[in-house]
């Protein structure tokens, strides 16, 4: 799959510039794209594109085929004529520099809600979309209605019964996920028992009841996956390449969990299992994720139907996906529900080829990146390379004092795809002032660089290497420090909220890229 040499950018839509408080799909992401052409890259990597939840993290969504409606631009409303001046004459005082989702939520809600006010769903284009995403669409928009009349319920007659015993049970593993009323609550394992069971009678009562804010649902799917057709055929247009991303696992608080209770290992609307890490160098308890697991057997019953249209969906949006968590396809670390830790798992066999197979019986290929960072396996290994998938390598994780460390460029195979670091790693330049003197020595003989520039540097050092791509965040690019994280795993606050200003992109630094990717040949 991977043989022309292609280098380029990861950044999230959500970190663009915008005075609506939050990057959109309007004039800064085409400024990106013409910023990609200028410096020579081929590649822009996002992350998932999904609603968010739990700490705003686009890996704990509502939804694994919904599309994040606050990336919706307000502009691009406005030429639609469902917005006018008027509507977006009174903006609050947002953060240029991070995304306040507490401000931000309630303004794009009442815009949004504004523009399906104007919106006509007779629509030709709108009916068709509900048609052709029926499978997932029905369900999440109705899911999303109810999770909202629940959270008005509540807010008029306090927490229900259902709703106490749900924190009570959930207390250590999922608590944190309801405690923000607004956002996260009404899981759905807190509703009437006959919409957690889906009874079909009351599930046409309360469609029925939702008519009007389940159609509110539908119609900004539409109009995210239609802002967002646009900016990727741009993109395609400028020789382009978009790589996706799919988490492994899905939130338990999501439309997937309620309207497939079958593919997951619930019981009574709770999981009996959930996901997680063991204890390791970095957490002596392990990570408890608490996302639920899959009931394989299920899936593979029925073809891995799921998973195929998930894959299908994915790739409407992007042209390559990375998965996160690979590992978990192989064996995943199982942890029974309650537990305080990630102490008491085991590890379970996962689905294996017979997955891969089935995607790719359906697809005729495999567009996929395998993510297998951190302590990975043999049968791991073996998986990747039997389906022919190109891992990942971080430079970051390269310069200790091991001769055979897989990270070292020349210690790498060809098919990989090389970053400097991920979302999840700190900014190169955040590492280097924080890593150990010898790390920062044995960094600069590597490369024979004084260590004035070490963004720059580590930037050249991926896209010199063998591997057939390299990557980079966007904060490397601009050379930021530790102040420009975008995720520290295992923290709840203060992630995924960095925005660049639109003055940040500039001729220099597209020169200079574009010098370093034609010196090497990308």
């Amino acid at each position: 799959m991977m043989q022309e040499r292609k280098c380029g950018i990861l950044a999230h839509p959500t970190s663009f510039p915008s005075k609506y408080g939050i990057g959109d799909l309007g004039k800064s992401a085409y400024d990106f794209i013409d910023f990609l052409e200028k410096g020579g890259q081929k590649i822009w990597q996002v992350l998932p594109l999904c609603p968010t939840s739990f700490g705003d993290s686009p890996y704990q969504s509502f939804s694994a085929f919904a599309g994040n409606y606050f990336l919706i631009s307000p502009d691009e409303l406005k030429k639609d004529e469902l917005l006018t001046d008027e509507d977006l004459a009174d903006i609050p005082e947002f953060d240029e520099t991070k995304t306040e989702y507490g401000k931000v939520i309630p303004f794009k809600i009442a815009l949004l809600k504004k523009a399906f006010e104007k919106f006509d769903i007779s629509n030709k284009k709108y009916k068709s979309f509900c048609k052709e995403n029926k499978f997932w669409l029905d369900d999440y928009a109705l899911y999303a209605a109810i999770k909202d009349h629940y959270i008005a319920k509540r807010k008029e007659e306090g927490e229900s019964a259902e709703f106490k015993a749900f924190k009570k049970e959930t207390e250590k593993v999922l608590a944190e996920n309801v405690q923000n009323d607004y956002y996260y609550g009404a899981v759905w394992a807190t509703w009437d028992k006959d919409l957690v069971e889906r009874n079909s009678a009351a599930l046409s009562r309360i469609a029925k009841l939702l008519k009007n804010e389940t159609e509110f649902y539908k119609f900004v799917q539409f109009k995210f996956f239609e802002q967002w057709d646009k900016v990727k055929k741009y993109a395609e247009e400028k020789g382009i390449e978009i790589i996706g991303d799919i988490p492994i696992f899905i939130a338990f608080d999501s439309a997937d969990a309620w309207a497939n209770q079958h593919l997951f290992q619930l019981s009574k609307g709770y999981p009996t299992e959930v996901a997680g890490v063991p204890p390791d160098y970095f957490s002596k308890t392990g990570q408890l994720w608490g996302n639920p697991l899959y009931v394989w057997k299920e899936h593979e019953a029925e073809g891995f139907a799921w998973w195929i249209n998930r894959m299908k969906a994915t790739l409407k949006l992007c042209h390559i996906v990375r998965i996160d968590h690979f590992r978990g396809f192989e064996a995943n670390y199982a942890i029974p529900f309650g537990a305080k830790d990630a102490t008491v798992g085991k590890w379970k066999k996962g689905p294996g080829k017979k997955l891969f197979n089935a995607i790719k019986k359906e697809l005729g290929s495999l567009p996929v990146i395998a993510e297998d960072l951190g302590i990975i396996t043999d049968k791991v290994e073996k998986l990747r390379d039997d389906l022919g998938l190109p891992g990942m390598k971080i430079l970051q994780f390269a310069f200790d004092d091991s001769p055979n460390n897989a990270y070292l460029p020349h210690n790498c195979v060809k098919n990989c795809v090389m970053y400097t670091g991920t979302h999840d790693n700190d900014t190169t330049l955040g590492w280097y002032n924080s890593t150990a003197d010898f790390n920062k020595d044995y960094f600069r003989r590597y490369m024979n660089v004084s260590g004035e520039n070490v963004s720059m540097d580590m930037i050249r050092l991926a896209v010199s290497s063998c591997a057939d791509r390299a990557v980079y965040p966007l904060q490397d690019v601009l050379g930021l420090g530790a102040e420009a994280r975008f995720n520290t795993p295992g923290e709840a606050k203060d992630n995924w909220q960095w925005r660049y200003t639109s003055d940040m992109l500039t001729d220099k630094i597209a020169e200079d890229l574009a010098y370093i990717t034609k010196l090497f040949k990308r």
